[in-house]
C-alpha cells in the first residue's frame, strides 16, 4: 500500500486543517533544529561563563545530537504503537521542561544533563512530525510540497540558530538561548491538540528498550572512537576501546532486530535504492552543512574578530540560500525525479564549499558567494531526501522511516562535529611552525593561543598561529568538498535508470 493512499484510522482532513497542522508540527521541528545550531555562536560564551573544560565544551554540543540519534529509532516505532500525535505532545512537554532546566543550569555538568534531556523530547517529536504529515497529506504532489516545506523549516532552524544565539547573547544572559523555546512549545502544544489526527495505532507491537540502548551505545562508541583517534595527540587505547564498544553494540543491535517480531529497524527497507539514496543524501547534506556552519562561525569569531551575531549572520547565508531550491525541488520532484535533484544538489554544494575554501583569504564576498551556492545545492538535495525516504515504505513503516530519516540527519551532524572539529585541531598542530617566542599554551589550540595573546600581548608568533589555523580551516573545507562529490557519485549510481520519486511494485517493502 503506497503512502499516498488514505490510512485506516487517519480520516481525510480539510485543506485548511492539514496546512494548519503542517505549520503546527513545523514549529516543533523548528525548535529541534534550532537547538542543534544555536550553540555554534554561543559556545565560547558558555565555556567562559560556566568555566567549562575543553571536554565539557565538546559534550555541551554533542550530548544533544548523540542522545537524540540513539533514541530516534525507538521513538519512531513507539509512535507507531501509541500514536504519533501523542508522541509529539509528549515530546513537546519534555522539551519545554528541559529548556527551563538548561536555561537555569548552574554548571557545565548540569547543562550537559539538561541538553541530554532536551534530546529525549526532541527524539519523541522528530519522527512524529514527518509521520503526521504522511497521515494528513494523501495526494502525492501536495504531500511532496508539504515535505519540502517541512525540510525548509529544518533549514530555517539551522539558519536561525546561530543568528538567534548571537542576538540573544548580545542583549541578554546566556540562558535566554534556551528560554526562548518555552513559548513556542506552548503554542505548538495547543495547536496540535486542536488539529492533529489521532491516526492508527498498532498496540500489538512491543516497544524494545534494549534495542534503543544498544543503538545509543553503538553511536556513542563510534563518535568517541573517531574523536579519540583523530585528536592531537591521538588516544589509541581509548579509541580502540570505543570502537570495540561500537562494533559489539552494533552487532548486538542488528542481531536483536532479526529476532524481534516488531523490530525498531527492519534492514530490508534499505534494499530499496530510492530509500537508501534518500538516507545517504540526508547524511551527506547534514555533514556538509553542520561542518561548514560550525567551523566558519568559529573561524570568523576567533581569527577575524566577528561578534557571535555577525558570525551567525554569515553562516545563515547557506541555510537561507537553500530555501528557494528546497521549495522548488518539492514542487517539481514528480516531473524530474530524485536523481537530478539530489546529485546536482550535492555537486553544487561541493562547488560552493570549494569557493569558500579558496576564496576566504581574498575577501568576505567570496565566502558569502560560496555559502549561497552551497545552500542552493543543499536545498535541492535535502528537500527530496525526506520525500524519497517517506514515499518508499508502506504506511505501517511510517514511524520507522521517519526515524531512519532523522537518524540520518543527526548522524551526519555528529560525524561533522566529531571528525571535522578534530581534523581542524590536528591540522592546526601540523601547520604550526616552530617559534621561539610562542607560548607553550598556544600549541594546544588556537583558542588557547587567543588566551595567551590576551594575557601577554600578541607577538609575531600570533600571526603564525592564525595562519596555521586558517590553513587547517581550508583543508577541512576541501575535505567536505570531496565528501559531497563522492556522495553525488554514489547516489547517481544508486538511482541509475529511475525516473520518479517512489519505488516500483517489485521494490516495495512489505
Amino acid at each position: 500500500m503506497a503512502l499516498s493512499q488514505p490510512l485506516a484510522g487517519a480520516p481525510a482532513l480539510s485543506r485548511a486543517r492539514r496546512w494548519a497542522l503542517l505549520f503546527s508540527v513545523a514549529a516543533g521541528l523548528l525548535l529541534v533544529t534550532l537547538d542543534n545550531s544555536v550553540l555554534y555562536t554561543a559556545l565560547p560564551t558558555l565555556t567562559e561563563e560556566l568555566s567549562a573544560s575543553a571536554g565539557q565544551a565538546l559534550w555541551i554540543i554533542n550530548a544533544y545530537p548523540l542522545v537524540m540519534a540513539g533514541l530516534l529509532l525507538g521513538a519512531g516505532t513507539l509512535g507507531d504503537r501509541i500514536g504519533h500525535r501523542r508522541m509529539f505532545l509528549i515530546g513537546l512537554v519534555v522539551f519545554g521542561i528541559a529548556s527551563l532546566g538548561a536555561a537555569f543550569a548552574g554548571s557545565a555538568a548540569q547543562l550537559i544533563a539538561a541538553r541530554a534531556f532536551l534530546a529525549v523530547g526532541a527524539a519523541a517529536m522528530m519522527p512524529a512530525t514527518l509521520a503526521l504529515i504522511g497521515l494528513s497529506f494523501h495526494e502525492e504532489r501536495e504531500r511532496n510540497i508539504a515535505i519540502a516545506i517541512w525540510g525548509s523549516v529544518a533549514i530555517v532552524g539551522a539558519a536561525l540558530g546561530p543568528i538567534i544565539g548571537g542576538w540573544l547573547l548580545q542583549y541578554f544572559w546566556w540562558g535566554s538561548v534556551f528560554l526562548v523555546n518555552v513559548p513556542v512549545v506552548v503554542v505548538a502544544f495547543v495547536a496540535t491538540v486542536l488539529l492533529a489526527p489521532e491516526g492508527q495505532r498498532d498496540t500489538a507491537r512491543r516497544w524494545d528498550l534494549p534495542s534503543s540502548l544498544l543503538a545509543l551505545a553503538a553511536l556513542s562508541g563510534l563518535v568517541l572512537a573517531i574523536k579519540s583517534l583523530i585528536a592531537t595527540p591521538p588516544s589509541y587505547a581509548l579509541g580502540a576501546g570505543a570502537l570495540l564498544l561500537a562494533m559489539v553494540s552494533g552487532a548486538a543491535f542488528a542481531r536483536r532486530q532479526q529476532q524481534l517480531p516488531y523490530p525498531l529497524l527492519d534492514f530490508a527497507i534499505f534494499r530499496n535504492p530510492a530509500f537508501l539514496a534518500g538516507t545517504l543524501s540526508a547524511v551527506f547534506t547534514l555533514f556538509a552543512m553542520a561542518g561548514l556552519q560550525l567551523l566558519t562561525t568559529q573561524r570568523f569569531q576567533l581569527v577575524a574578530g566577528f561578534t557571535p551575531l555577525q558570525a551567525g549572520l554569515l553562516v545563515s547565508v547557506a541555510a537561507l540560500g537553500s530555501l528557494p531550491s528546497a521549495l522548488l525541488g518539492g514542487s517539481i520532484l514528480h516531473r524530474v525525479g530524485l536523481r537530478p535533484l539530489i546529485c546536482c544538489g550535492l555537486a553544487a554544494g561541493a562547488l560552493g564549499v570549494a569557493v569558500v575554501a579558496f576564496g576566504f583569504p581574498h575577501g568576505l564576498e567570496w565566502v558569502v558567494a560560496g555559502m549561497a551556492i552551497t545552500g542552493l545545492g543543499m536545498g535541492a538535495a535535502i528537500s527530496v531526501a525526506s520525500t524519497a525516504i517517506l514515499n518508499n515504505v508502506p504506511p505501517h513503516r511510517a514511524g520507522m522511516a521517519s526515524s531512519v530519516e532523522e537518524v540520518s540527519y543527526e548522524f551526519g551532524g555528529l560525524l561533522a562535529v566529531a571528525m571535522l572539529g578534530s581534523l581542524s585541531a590536528a591540522m592546526y598542530s601540523a601547520f604550526l611552525p616552530v617559534s621561539a617566542d610562542m607560548p607553550a599554551l598556544a600549541r594546544e589550540g588556537f583558542t588557547q593561543a587567543l588566551h595567551a595573546a590576551r594575557a601577554g600581548g600578541q607577538g609575531e608568533w600570533f600571526a603564525l598561529a592564525a595562519a596555521a589555523y586558517d590553513r587547517g580551516y581550508q583543508i577541512v573545507l576541501l575535505a567536505i568538498t570531496v565528501v559531497l562529490a563522492a556522495g553525488a557519485t554514489i547516489i547517481a549510481r544508486l538511482l541509475r535508470g529511475r525516473v520518479g520519486g517512489r519505488e516500483g511494485a517489485a521494490d516495495r517493502v512489505k
